[in-house]
């Protein structure tokens, strides 16, 4: 460790001292400190560790985890230079416990009055090792994480421990998998160096899973989905200081953002023999505390930061002063098989050592008393019971008088009774919504200042641009380049007139001059939703004046009412309501088929698809293919939004990855599902997405032509969470609306022959516009509109055959009622939504008296 001058490090005490934000040359010089500089350092550090704790409600209370450590399998692909726990088959008697194992092992600490279960393993050993995978296909099992999720269920069921996974590198999906079995996950960052990654003789080279950038990103992708996690950094590895101080203000950007790190390990290197890094000196234990105070200060008061005990010596006051405020995970039945050579020390020794330094030691559960009293979405509805068994309900921490013992782990058998606001698809065009916004809207978005200055803007375009692109438009529609699409959003006066006409004379060719709709009811049976959508001002909790659920038979009823008003399809969404059974998808379309056998059922999200999917533990195939027998003809292409992570990760906190939705559709297509394929703009975007997202669109078309429409969604605004918060812009104008729906039909021409205008989020005229400019399609009567209208849209929940005739009237253009599948109804199904004007009578607005 170099030197730093002694000025640059008494400013940098200074500024700790007053308080004051430490960017990452501070911080770095700050690591430097040693003897009277680190006394002050550690005070300054004590001093915002003691802040947090009164703030906390428990001031002077360090705590720790009783657990079990369960070494699920030794083996990795990975190759660290200083693992000793990782090993080769040959080494052990089986690639993994038993079950039986397991249970024992989870039985006997909770008869010593455990808590938690820590499963510790490999990253995904079956992509390495032969014996690994063999093992699973002979028990059944699809990979490594289907083994864990089964063991932490056992466990539950078995003991009454709580599983904490440490399964490794996790995908988006994994995580949605594994939360209903855990209430807590963990993964080290380690380091955010990629020299240590990249360079052959550095501890993480040939180790795929040590990537930083994939480590980050499943930190991120724990916060997008509510898991309280746990993470830290690994000092003395070979790392710089430099390096260390980036991988603290990494961990507090991904913790500011989605608010989900729980607490952060900062852990020192030990050398271990039959390692490559066995000659490698111990990390200093004044730089593990120099670590520690300067991670107390970058992450400030509301941080649980930890030092693990057995890695210490005996300089526990020396941590405490640090700034930590907790000890981890001490067990006293199982050895810390990571550190095999490091035993815990007793927890009464540990009690005294706390307690020398002025501390009292509480015992908590593996999930953060924070997290706990939060409950949802933090806590999974499925864990709730065997958490509330362990947990003190005033202060979260572990009770000391628990009782361990089995509790049964299953799907919620509620979600269908009727409750809340159930008439609020009517009373959203009376009475309106209850607020703008909800009352958590502070904090349960993640951090807004976090999200601010993420994404950057298009390159403005001029004139000599938009004339060429016109002219490779005319010539060559699907051949434009990324470039000359751009500069075609940014036309304007005549050039905009030329580009409406030559999308117009594109449509004419594609699908004719009729304007056509289908006679259709919307059904969103709940709006109860936990997934943290930026954009989303229809997601409501349990709790919120506005919330609803409906029952099997109100959908149902709703279903029927739209069969004898003429509809020939029903549109059904709902929220991500955590007490939905897993079933509950297959059930609400075998409801509305039994009511009314020949409706097209329309429905569920890619969301909602790998919603069903995590609870039912099926594949997305599987699902996919249950839904289809259960009565599902087609799904909506929404949750699409912009299909740019980087966009999508400041839209919504939690929604499916862009990767995740292509999966669930293109799985759909093969499976015989046709969809529809959405874009929602004008938000935190720019116009270089719009065309990206285009184009991605047409080359899945493609790939398995399942698309039968292009549905383009201005952003509404005016409720909506991300632009209340200052973020988002009011939407798109009515320029670039006119612009993007003439560019769509260009630049799909010749793979998807209907583009569609939502006249919920456009106003008359200007779908009038557009239906100039290359729109063919005005989707449904729909009957009841709640999501759009929740944001704010003042277009009405529905519009009757007669006003969308009236609509298109003006452009000259007949138009046509059509079914989903863009056929023609039956003379029974035109009869009857010519009689009822094509919407029900429930939901009919009443006019006053004259």
């Amino acid at each position: 460790m170099s030197p730093v001058n002694d000025s640059a490090l008494r400013r940098a005490l200074a500024r700790a001292r007053d308080g004051k934000t430490l960017d990452v040359t501070e911080a770095t010089v700050l690591l430097h400190a040693r003897d009277e500089h680190l006394d002050a350092l550690l005070e300054h550090a004590s001093r915002v560790r003691d802040a947090g704790l009164e703030s906390a409600g428990r001031p002077g209370v360090v705590t720790y985890s009783r657990k079990v450590f369960i070494p699920l399998t030794r083996l990795c692909r990975d190759r660290c230079g200083y693992c000793t726990f990782a090993t080769a088959p040959h080494k052990l008697e089986s690639p993994f416990l038993s079950p039986d194992e397991v249970l024992e092992i989870a039985r006997q600490g909770a008869a010593m009055g455990c808590k938690e279960a820590l499963f510790t393993l490999g990253d995904r050993p079956e992509d390495r090792w032969r014996q690994a995978r063999e093992w699973l296909d002979a028990h059944g099992y699809d990979d490594t994480l289907s083994y864990v999720r089964a063991m932490a269920i056992r466990v539950l069921e078995e003991t009454g421990l709580l599983p904490h996974l440490n399964p490794g590198v996790m995908s988006w999906r994994d995580l949605q998998r594994l939360k209903p079995v855990a209430p807590s996950m963990g993964m080290m960052l380690e380091t955010t160096s990629r020299r240590l990654f990249e360079e052959k003789g550095q501890p993480h080279f040939g180790s795929p899973d040590k990537d930083p950038a994939v480590r980050l990103r499943v930190l991120e992708d724990a916060g997008r989905s509510n898991v309280p996690f746990t993470t830290g950094i690994l000092i003395g590895i070979g790392e710089t200081v430099q390096d260390r101080a980036e991988s603290i203000f990494a961990i507090r950007r991904v913790a500011r953002e989605y608010g989900g790190v729980q607490e952060v390990i900062v852990q020192n290197f030990r050398a271990k023999p039959d390692t490559a890094m066995r000659g490698m000196p111990d990390a200093d234990l004044q730089e593990l505390a120099a670590t520690i105070a300067v991670t107390r200060l970058v992450l400030g008061p509301k941080a649980r930061v930890q030092a693990p005990p057995n890695l210490v010596d005996a300089e526990y006051a020396l941590m405490l002063r640090a700034g930590i405020d907790d000890w981890g995970g001490v067990s006293p039945l199982t050895p810390d098989h990571v550190n095999p050579e490091r035993p815990w020390p007793q927890i009464e020794e540990l009690a005294a050592r706390t307690a020398a330094a002025g501390f009292a030691l509480r015992e908590r559960l593996t999930i953060y008393p924070e997290y706990v009293l939060a409950g949802e979405p933090w806590l999974d509805p499925r864990l709730s019971a065997h958490v509330a068994a362990l947990a003190d309900p005033e202060t979260g921490l572990a009770r000391e008088d628990a009782v361990l013992e089995g509790r049964p782990w299953q799907e919620p058998d509620g979600g269908f009774v009727p409750a809340g606001r159930v008439d609020l698809h009517v009373e959203v065009d009376t009475d309106g919504r209850t607020h703008d916004r909800r009352d958590d809207f502070d904090h349960v978005y993640g951090d807004w200042e976090a999200l601010k200055d993420r994404l950057g803007t298009a390159t403005p375009t001029t004139p000599g641009d938009v004339r060429q692109a016109l002219r490779r438009a005319a010539a060559d529609p699907a051949g434009l380049t990324d470039d000359e699409a751009v500069a075609l959003l940014g036309a304007d006066g005549e050039a905009l007139e030329e580009l409406a006409a030559i999308a117009d004379d594109l449509r004419r060719q594609a699908a004719g001059d009729d304007v056509t709709y289908v006679v259709n009811r919307n059904i969103n049976f709940t709006n109860v939703c936990y997934t943290g959508c930026r954009f989303c001002a229809f997601a409501q909790r349990r709790t919120d004046a506005d919330a609803y659920t409906l029952s099997l038979d109100q959908v149902a009823d709703r279903a029927q009412e739209a069969w004898e008003a003429g509809a020939t399809e029903v549109c059904m969404q709902g929220g991500i309501h955590p007490d939905l059974p897993g079933t509950a998808y297959f059930d609400i379309a075998r409801a509305v088929k039994a009511r009314t056998p020949d409706m097209h059922v329309h429905a569920f999200s890619p969301m909602e698809v790998i919603n069903g999917a995590s609870r039912t533990n099926l594949s997305v195939r599987e699902w996919l293919e249950a839904a289809k027998e259960a009565g599902v003809d087609s799904l909506p292409g929404t949750a699409a939004e912009i299909l740019d992570d980087d966009v999508r990760w400041v839209l919504t906190k939690g929604k499916l990855p862009a990767s995740e939705w292509i999966d669930v559709i293109t799985t759909a297509h093969k499976v015989g599902i046709p969809t529809t394929s959405t874009m929602m703009y004008g938000h935190v975007d720019n116009h270089l997405h719009w065309v990206r997202h285009i184009k991605l669109i047409r080359r899945l078309q493609e790939e398995t032509g399942g698309f039968s429409e292009f549905v383009l969604l201005p952003f509404v605004h005016t409720s909506a969470p991300i632009y209340l918060a200052g973020i988002a812009r009011p939407g798109p104008t009515a320029r670039e609306n006119r612009a993007v729906h003439a560019l769509a039909r260009i630049l799909l021409h010749g793979a998807i022959g209907n583009i569609q205008c939502s006249w919920v989020k456009l106003q008359d005229d200007l779908c009038r516009q557009v239906l100039q400019g290359g729109v063919n399609d005005l989707g449904g009567t729909l009957m009841e509109e709640t999501i759009s209208r929740m944001a704010g849209s003042e277009n009405g929940s529905y519009k009757t055959i007669s006003e969308l005739h009236a609509m298109v009237e003006v452009t000259g253009r007949p138009a046509r009622q059509r079914t989903t599948e863009y056929g023609v109804p039956t003379a029974e199904r035109l009869a009857a939504s010519a009689a009822s004007d094509g919407v029900c009578q429930s939901v009919r607005r009443v006019l006053p008296l004259a």
